[in-house]
């Protein structure tokens, strides 16, 4: 039996310069989505799947994240003293109990390879989950939740895919695999960013990964690759040379929260789901599109 997995990595260094002014001073991860703000709604799939060990590979002005998940006995005073059960409880279970945030500082922007290198010292040998925030993907089960349960079947590292556009492989991984049909397949090659014309096939992956510790060692003597950085993908296609790697179709519905367009779009979506503004916010909608 592969061991469990019980630590997630989020790699939240980045400056999140599309959201420009919004993110000039708070994280892009803070950004809310209907009221909770993206790096809760990745803790949250992380922990559904089992971890307990949260790492934040975090960088310059990203205090707020930390702030988050760290309690606030004033607050909570407040909420007591006026009645605010429901609030009150809504911020004591960000952080569930038994589970534990650490941070690490990231010192250069050198990519996302680099980041997760970062982790290494607390990671350890064990296998471990890293979550992109920017991608916020709506399943049942959640989509880390998934892959733990088809990683727990073989105990190879795992890669969650979608199909894309060809016109948009450039501005993804993409792996290359015989196509089976089945929702978890071995990868028979993977390359970061590829012309359309030379891209393998049009499965991308995107922001879930399920990585084994060698991964680490893969990491640490990869060069820079695509834009000058260290990437996940390039340290990826050289474990493949020792080992299987899945790609996995998750379940779900990704909203690709990086982009001002995918982030509006999980926001109505999350919207319309919500228990408490749903309906309401359903009938203004009809409203609007009957204008």
């Amino acid at each position: 039996m592969p061991k469990p997995v019980r630590a997630a990595v989020f790699p939240v260094a980045g400056r999140g310069t599309r959201f420009l002014p919004a993110t000039k001073a708070s994280p892009k991860e803070m950004l809310p989505v209907v009221d909770k703000p993206l790096i809760q709604y990745a803790v949250e799939e992380a922990v559904a799947a089992g971890a307990t060990k949260l790492v934040f590979v975090t960088g310059s002005s990203k205090r707020a994240i930390e702030d988050h998940f760290d309690t606030d006995p004033e607050l909570e005073r407040a909420l007591t003293a006026s009645g605010r059960k429901d609030l009150l409880e809504s911020i004591q279970r960000i952080v569930p109990p038994g589970v534990t945030c650490i941070y690490i500082r990231q010192g250069e922007p050198l990519g996302l390879g680099h980041a997760v290198l970062c982790a290494r010292p607390v990671v350890g040998d064990e296998p471990f989950f890293v979550h992109l925030a920017d991608d916020l993907i709506a399943g049942n089960p959640p989509c880390l939740a998934q892959m733990a349960e088809d990683y727990a079947t073989h105990g190879n590292s795992i890669v969650a895919v979608e199909e894309v556009p060809r016109e948009s492989t450039s501005s993804y991984g993409i792996v290359g695999l015989d196509d089976n049909g089945s929702r978890s397949q071995c990868i028979s090659s993977i390359v970061e960013k590829p012309k359309p014309e030379d891209a393998p096939s049009t499965k991308a992956v995107v922001g879930r990964y399920l990585l084994v510790p060698a991964i680490f060692d893969k990491l640490a003597t990869t060069g820079r690759g695509a834009g000058g950085e260290i990437q996940l993908t390039d340290a990826i296609a050289d474990l493949l040379a020792e080992q299987a790697v899945h790609a996995y179709a998750f379940e779900g519905r990704r909203f690709d929260c990086g982009s001002k367009l995918g982030y509006l779009q999980a926001t109505v979506a999350y919207g319309l789901e919500h228990e408490g503004v749903g309906d309401a916010f359903r009938a203004y909608l009809r409203e609007l599109v009957q204008v």
